[in-house]
């Protein structure tokens, strides 16, 4: 490992020294993401020999990784040990690796109800844009004063810097689960999440999705004490959903394999609004089809072509939230030009002083993000 770590950092200075960018890349599973995908400006650096678990405490709730280790192989330990990442990362491709998993900072369903990636990052070590391997956090939750760098790292997509370790908290796996099923058009799905969200419910995830005729449906995932899923089933309602394919349907809307999203039309980019929960159901423009709703209202996937983005980014803001391409017309997840909502000029100040600090050479996926 130590070789490989000290290839990298003689990477990071000679591409410095050249002002030569540099394509932080692991296992390639995001190459459809970010403006000017799949073709990522830079020379390819691979971060997949920076491969194992460091250390890892069952009894403590922390694990410490190398970047390039496989996200299935973490997985695979802490499900040895009754324990699991509760913000569910997104794989889209086989291959996914534990610091692509934290650089580009996605969550699954339960990220509503659990938090995001950033919540459970205890500590990084990366190499910045001048080839120096920084240590910040550590291996405990405790409150910081001035930033907290381990998290920023978290979706800042490797523009902050190479990261090369990382600590995670983990959670045990909920003793019950079970999922409830509710045949509702959105705005009465969006109601109910919303007085749901207000009791004391163990909800984890929802989906509302309309089908193919029309009809909306939405699911909803409780999780935590046996007792508690119990009572909120009896309370709730809904029809119980028993087979076994459920978890792999959760499976299938964390990384998007739901025929929702693979029957996307050719012409048809992934729009992914960001709203808050308690936005109303959106006027999507003439011919758009109704959303597949997440996160108890709060993410809202839509399907519309490239000319309709200024409409649908200008619906999020009068919400309150923000709108982004996820993936292009045209593309298959694994090749499309995904546009970013820009900043609002603080956001984007703040974001430039970051970069000149880390990365004064502007070397680490350039234009990956902004």
């Amino acid at each position: 490992m130590e070789a490989a770590l000290r290839q990298i950092i003689d990477r990071v200075r000679d591409s410095a020294d050249r002002r030569a960018p540099l394509r932080i890349r692991g296992g390639g599973t995001k190459d459809f993401h970010g403006p000017g995908a799949p073709d990522h400006a830079g020379e390819p650096l691979d971060v997949r020999p920076l491969a194992g678990i460091v250390s890892y405490e069952p009894s403590e709730l922390v694990v410490t990784a190398l970047a390039g280790t496989p996200l299935a192989e973490l997985e695979a330990l802490l499900a040895q040990h009754g324990q699991c990442l509760p913000f569910e990362p997104p794989r889209f491709a086989p291959g996914g690796t534990v610091g692509g998993m934290v650089a580009a900072g996605l969550s699954g369903p339960a990220r509503a109800s659990v938090g995001a990636v950033r919540d459970y990052v205890l500590g990084v070590e990366i190499i910045n844009g001048k080839g120096e391997l920084l240590r910040f956090g550590g291996q405990v939750m405790k409150n910081v004063a001035g930033y907290d760098v381990s998290r920023l790292m978290a979706g800042s997509w490797g523009q902050l810097g190479i990261i090369t370790e990382v600590s995670l908290k983990v959670l045990p796996v909920p003793p019950a689960e079970a999922t409830l099923r509710f045949d509702c058009g959105q705005a009465e799905a969006l109601a109910r999440l919303h007085a749901w969200g207000g009791q004391p419910l163990p909800l984890n995830a929802s989906c509302w999705v309309q089908d193919g005729g029309g009809a909306g449906r939405l699911y909803v995932r409780l999780r935590g004490a046996r007792a508690a899923v119990q009572a909120a089933c009896r309370s709730m309602g809904g029809a119980p959903q028993d087979a076994p394919t459920v978890p792999a349907d959760w499976q299938a809307c964390r990384d998007q394999r739901l025929p929702w999203f693979t029957a996307r039309a050719a012409d048809h980019a992934l729009w992914r609004l960001s709203v808050p929960q308690t936005a109303p159901v959106l006027a999507l423009p003439a011919g758009v089809a109704p959303p597949l709703v997440e996160w108890h209202g709060g993410l809202r996937w839509v399907q519309a072509p490239a000319r309709h983005g200024d409409e649908l980014r200008a619906l999020a803001r009068q919400v309150g939230g923000s709108a982004s391409c996820f993936v292009a017309a045209g593309a298959d997840g694994t090749g499309a030009a995904a546009l970013f909502d820009a900043n609002d000029g603080a956001l984007a100040i703040v974001h430039q002083r970051l970069r000149q600090a880390f990365d004064p050479a502007g070397i680490l996926n350039p234009g990956r993000l902004v």
